[in-house]
This record gives C-alpha cells, sequence and structure tokens, in this order.
C-alpha cells in the first residue's frame, strides 16, 4: 500500500470521516532504464554516488495529467452540489 494512502487513511478515520471522492490511476509505474547501461548522460539526478535505476523513483506524468485529474473531481464537486444523479 503506498505510504501517503496509509496516512490518509489514518487521519480520515480519526477525523470520522467515513467517505471521500478520489481520483487515481490505476497504472503501474515504469521502472526507469539507465541510458546505454550508464546513468551518466543526460542524468537528472543530484547525487552521483548511485545510478538513477537504484534511486526512488520520481513520479513523473504529462504536464496536463494534474490539471484534468482537478478538473474530474471538480465536476464531481458540482455534480455533488446541484444533486445531478447519473440513470
Amino acid at each position: 500500500m503506498c505510504p501517503l494512502v496509509k496516512v490518509m487513511r489514518s487521519k480520515l478515520r480519526k477525523r470520522e470521516i467515513k467517505k471521500l471522492k478520489v481520483v487515481y490511476s490505476k497504472e503501474k509505474p515504469i521502472t526507469p532504464k539507465a541510458v546505454g547501461g550508464d546513468c551518466k548522460t543526460n542524468c537528472i539526478c543530484s547525487n552521483k554516488d548511485r545510478t538513477c535505476v537504484e534511486r526512488r523513483q520520481i513520479p513523473g506524468s504529462v504536464s496536463f495529467v494534474p490539471s484534468v485529474a482537478g478538473l474530474i473531481i471538480a465536476s464531481e464537486v458540482v455534480k455533488d452540489i446541484i444533486g445531478y444523479t447519473e440513470n
């Protein structure tokens, strides 16, 4: 389980929040591959002691994905406010 989810669930339970709408992805993260067996070429990592493949993975996304997720959850909030229900 994701460490962030674990903390969030704990905090929500303490505040007695039983339901919460969320946006999430079922996609599995892709493991980074070192280019040509050597990570020193075009490496964006600051610590050069280990290769990028050995480091914690940086969550990546296409630039529009976070804003689209925000719009999706915003549409759900509006639907709740106006009382919209699907048939």
